[in-house]
């Protein structure tokens, strides 16, 4: 019995869907992470040097290479397990281990990865994270810890996933450039979803920082936007009077829009990604299922205080863009109506003063043909009667009386001669 064909990517696409699993890991655990990104056009980077630099990595440890085209990699180095993945503007780095040391958040666990192959990162630092990942103590021994490892003005605590854990962090970066998160977990947590949680904490630190790279070019933007929505607000007031000069005030205008359509252009790409980055940071928050520990915020509430007003702010200047690019859009049309109807209104005059030059010329050119009549039959009849002078004596006639009797024939006969040529002509 013949069954039909697989599509050629149908394994490829089911395989996706279980590509980059959760790390496994108990309590206690140490977790540094970082993730790396190319400072100009990192969607177009060269992903190879991405792979070469984590294979640099793993024959350190005589570890096996990834596959060719792999986007992620997991390898154990030494006591560490490595979680390696790469994504469209940024690569991650994930090194965990059983056991946590007698100082919290010691600066010195990032020697795991070696201080030279660091320095040949093929980018920078974008997001750089430690967990202390703990058995959960009684709830005053929790408070105490996390006041002692951080910042109180932003601290966030909140219990998670049904109470199977409490997660704090205070969103700030210490002494040695790196953000600091707690996690202490129940008894009764498995290894899978202490897992889950560590990645969600490290996804929702590169994510916002992902998207606050949006909120630095609106930022960056806003004096130049408000710039050009100021002259764009003074020409438009200057379109209103009769006396503006139309076509000097389109190019103008023209200038404006070009550089608004510039800026949108180089925009675009940053801030549609920082749309994006935020949706996942709201969707691993919410994953979270907080709830809310002895009185402190929540990272919901932190996201909405700290973090949502940026995001508002990136929405804001890409809309103030949009709408000033259309507003130059239609005063240029509006512009242009005008220029065409003042050049209309210039065209219409001058067929007007061709006309009258076209009706003067005819009244010449029939005046001339008058004059050009009357010149050719006064020549005609001095001809005409020369010829006819000899018979005079035959008809016994004076000179006189000859010529007068041949002037209207003679005249007639020019002028009948005049309006076949010009007939002819036309």
């Amino acid at each position: 019995m013949s069954t039909a064909q697989d599509h050629p990517l149908r394994y490829q696409l089911v395989n996706e869907l279980h590509a980059r699993p959760f790390p496994t890991m108990t309590a206690p655990s140490t977790v540094i992470y970082f993730a790396v990104k190319q400072p100009q056009e990192a969607v177009s980077r060269d992903r190879a040097k991405d792979v070469e630099h984590l294979v640099a990595l793993l024959d350190r440890h005589g570890e096996p290479h990834p596959t060719p085209g792999a986007t992620h990699h997991s390898a154990t180095l030494g006591r560490y397990h490595l979680k390696w993945e790469q994504h469209t503007e940024f690569v991650s780095y994930m090194l965990y281990c059983d056991g946590v040391g007698d100082r919290a958040f010691d600066p010195l666990d990032f020697n795991a990865f070696p201080a030279e192959w660091r320095a040949q990162i093929p980018g920078q630092v974008i997001a750089s994270v430690m967990i202390r990942v703990m058995p959960r103590p009684e709830e005053n021994a929790i408070r105490k810890s996390v006041e002692d490892w951080m910042v109180p003005e932003s601290l966030t605590v909140s219990r998670v996933l049904d109470d199977s854990a409490v997660l704090a962090g205070d969103f700030r970066i210490d002494a040695a450039g790196h953000m600091r998160f707690a996690v202490f977990v129940s008894e009764s947590t498995g290894p899978k979803r202490i897992g889950r949680v560590v990645q969600r904490l490290c996804e929702v630190e590169t994510y916002r920082a992902m998207s606050m790279l949006g909120f630095s070019r609106a930022r960056g933007l806003a004096p130049t936007i408000g710039a050009l929505d100021t002259h764009l607000s003074e020409m438009m007031q200057e379109m209103t009077g009769q006396s503006v000069d139309a076509a000097a005030t389109l190019n103008q205008l023209l200038t404006v829009a070009s550089e608004l359509e510039s800026l949108g252009a180089r925009s675009a790409f940053r801030f549609g990604a920082t749309g994006a980055y935020e949706a996942l940071v709201d969707q691993r928050v919410s994953l979270l299922r907080e709830e809310r520990f002895q009185g402190y915020q929540t990272f919901t509430e932190f996201m909405i205080r700290r973090y949502e007003p940026a995001m508002r702010t990136v929405k804001s200047t890409e809309g103030r863009l949009a709408t000033l690019a259309d507003r130059a859009r239609r005063a240029g049309e509006l512009l242009r109506t005008r220029v065409d109807v003042e050049r209309s209104a210039q065209n219409q005059a001058l067929l007007e003063s061709m006309d009258r030059r076209a009706d003067l010329a005819l009244r010449l050119q029939h005046t001339v043909e008058g004059l050009s009549v009357v010149a050719i039959s006064y020549y005609a009849v001095s001809l005409a009667s020369y010829a006819l002078y000899p018979l005079t004596k035959a008809l016994d006639i004076s000179k006189g009386t000859l010529t007068a009797i041949v002037t209207l024939p003679v005249i007639f006969l020019v002028w009948w001669l005049v309006q076949r040529i010009k007939k002819n002509l036309h």
